[in-house]
C-alpha cells in the first residue's frame, strides 16, 4: 500500500510522492518561546515525530527541520525584567526538555530565526523586485506584500481576498491595503536596539512569516515534501508562506499537513479561560511514557480531548505492552525461539500507517498482537509467542513507546504505578511468606485477591513477576 497523507491545501488524501525518490524534506513550525510550553505544544511535535519514524521506517532518508522563532512581536511584548533574547533562550529549553522527555527524536536542524536574517532579506529583494512587495510610504521601515499582486492569494484554506480580514501585524498606514502583510518591521523608538538589524529598508527586524520561508529554504532548497504545523497556523501564517515564497519563484512545500488542537475536558484551551495545561505540569502527573501514549494515541488531524481519567488509561495500556514484552523475554530465554520473531510490522499495522498515520487503527493491532502473544504462553506455543514478541518491538519502535528503551528507564512510573508496584510487592512476599509457612491457604487467598483486582502473578525458577491482567 502507498502512504497517503491529507494535504490541507488539496483537501484530499494524497499519495505520498517524494521530490527526489528515498529521501524526504520536512519542514515543521516550532515554537514561539514567549512562555512555557503546555500539552498543545506537545503534541504537535510528538504528532510529526511519529510521522517521521514512520518514514524512515519505510525506508526514506529524512531531513526534519523545525525551527525556533526567537524573534517576534510576542517574545519583545512579554519581556518583563530580562533581555528579550534571555527569555527567548530560557523558554526555548523548557520546550526542549519537554520534547526530550517524550522521547521526541531531535531535528536534522533547529534554526533559530535569528541566524537567518541575511537569507530572509534576500527573500524580501526577491519579491520586491518581481513587483510583490513594496517598503512602507510612511518612513517607518516597515516592506509588505502586495497582496493584490498575487491572484493565488488565499489557496491554501481557499479564502477569497475580499473576504480576509486585514492583517494585524504592523501600523496600517504604510499599506497600501489593509490585508498586506509585514515582510519586514521598522524599529520603533521603544523596542530595544538588539532587536533590530540593519537593511536596505532600514534597521528593524523580520516579520513572522518571512521567516519560516527563508529558513525552509535554507536548510530544504526552494522546493520540499512536506511543511506540517498546528491547525491554527492555516492562516495567516502558512497562507502568507506559501505566497511570499511562491510569488518569489519558489516551488515550496509538495503537501501541507496539520495536526489538531487540544481540547481539556471538552473545552478549547485557551488562556483566557485559565485551562491551559502545562508540559511541566503534565510530566508531574504520570510517567513520561504514559503521557507520550496519550498525546500520540488519537488520530494526528483529531482534535484531542484531554481529560482526568485520560492519563490513568495510558499507564495501563502501557504496562499491558510492557507486561507482554517482559514476560515473553523471560520466556523465551536460553530457548531455540529467543530472538525468533522479526522485527517487521504486521501488514494491518502497516496499512493503517499508510492510510494517513492512522494511529488509533495501529494501537488496535498492536495490542491484538499482545493478546495473542499472551494466550500463545499461555498455551506455551512458543514459535507463535516468539512472532508476537518481534512485531511487538517493531511496532512500539515506530511509535516510539518500547518500555525496554533506555530512555524510559529514569522515569518509566509514574506517582500511581510507583505506588501499585509497592502494593503488589508486599502481597506477594506475604504469599511467599505463607508459602515457606506452609500455609496454602493464605496464599491462595492472596493469589485470589489479587486475581480479582486484575492482576495475574507467575511463578518462574527467577522468582514471582506480577501484571495486569490483559
Amino acid at each position: 500500500m502507498t502512504l497517503r497523507l491529507y494535504d490541507t491545501k488539496a483537501q484530499a488524501l494524497r499519495d505520498f510522492v517524494p521530490l527526489r525518490e528515498g529521501h524526504v524534506g520536512m519542514y515543521v513550525c516550532g515554537p514561539t518561546p514567549q512562555s512555557s510550553p503546555h500539552i498543545g505544544h506537545l503534541r504537535s511535535a510528538l504528532n510529526y515525530d511519529v510521522m517521521r519514524r514512520w518514514l524512515s521506517y519505510r525506508g526514506y532518508e529524512v531531513t526534519f527541520v523545525r525551527n525556533v522563532t526567537d524573534i517576534d512581536d510576542k517574545i519583545l511584548e512579554a519581556v518583563t525584567g530580562e533581555q528579550w533574547w534571555a527569555l527567548a533562550y530560557r523558554v526555548e529549553l523548557e520546550f526542549s526538555a519537554g520534547y526530550r522527555a517524550l522521547g521526541i527524536l531531535p531535528p536534522t536542524y533547529e534554526p533559530r530565526a535569528t541566524a537567518s536574517i541575511m537569507q530572509m532579506q534576500e527573500l524580501i529583494a526577491r519579491l520586491i523586485e518581481r513587483g510583490h512587495a513594496y517598503p512602507a510610504t510612511d518612513a517607518s521601515g516597515d516592506v509588505y506584500f502586495d497582496t493584490s499582486s498575487w491572484p493565488a492569494y488565499g489557496e491554501l484554506t481557499r479564502q477569497s481576498r475580499e473576504h480576509m480580514e486585514a492583517a494585524p501585524d504592523a501600523d496600517p498606514r504604510g499599506k497600501r491595503d489593509p490585508r498586506d502583510f509585514a515582510l519586514w518591521k521598522g524599529r520603533k523608538p521603544e523596542e530595544p536596539e538588539s532587536a533590530s538589524w540593519e537593511s536596505p529598508w532600514g534597521a528593524g527586524r523580520p516579520g513572522w512569516h518571512i521567516e519560516c520561508s527563508a529558513m525552509s529554504r535554507r536548510y530544504l532548497g526552494p522546493e520540499f515534501d512536506i511543511h506540517g504545523g498546528g491547525l491554527d497556523l492555516r492562516f495567516p501564517h502558512h497562507e502568507n508562506e506559501l505566497a511570499q515564497s511562491t510569488a518569489a519563484g519558489d516551488g515550496f512545500a509538495r503537501y501541507w499537513v496539520h495536526n489538531g488542537l487540544v481540547n481539556i475536558g471538552g473545552q478549547k484551551m485557551s488562556k483566557s479561560l485559565g485551562n491551559s495545561v502545562y508540559a511541566a505540569e503534565l510530566l508531574e502527573l504520570a510517567s513520561p511514557l504514559a503521557i507520550r501514549y496519550l498525546l500520540g494515541a488519537a488520530h494526528y488531524r483529531s482534535t484531542l480531548d484531554y481529560g482526568p481519567g485520560a492519563l490513568a488509561e495510558a499507564e495501563a495500556a502501557v504496562d499491558r505492552i510492557r507486561t507482554f514484552l517482559a514476560r515473553v523475554e523471560r520466556r523465551l530465554a536460553g530457548t531455540r525461539f529467543a530472538g525468533e520473531g522479526a522485527p517487521v510490522v504486521p501488514e494491518p499495522f502497516a496499512e493503517a500507517m499508510d492510510d494517513d498515520l492512522g494511529v488509533p487503527q495501529a494501537l488496535a493491532v498492536l495490542h491484538d498482537t499482545v493478546r495473542a502473544g499472551n494466550h500463545a504462553l499461555d498455551g506455551e506455543q512458543l514459535h507463535e509467542a516468539a512472532a508476537a514478541h518481534g512485531q511487538v518491538v517493531a511496532m512500539v519502535g515506530v511509535l516510539g513507546i518500547d518500555p525496554r528503551d533506555p530512555h524510559w528507564a529514569t522515569a518509566e512510573q509514574g506517582p500511581a504505578a510507583a505506588a501499585l508496584d509497592a502494593l503488589v510487592t508486599r502481597l506477594i512476599d506475604d504469599r511467599q511468606a505463607a508459602r515457606l509457612a506452609k500455609d496454602y491457604q493464605a496464599a491462595d487467598r492472596i493469589r485470589a485477591e489479587l486475581a480479582a483486582a486484575g492482576i495475574t502473578i507467575e511463578d518462574s525458577s527467577s522468582g514471582t513477576h506480577w501484571s495486569l491482567s490483559s
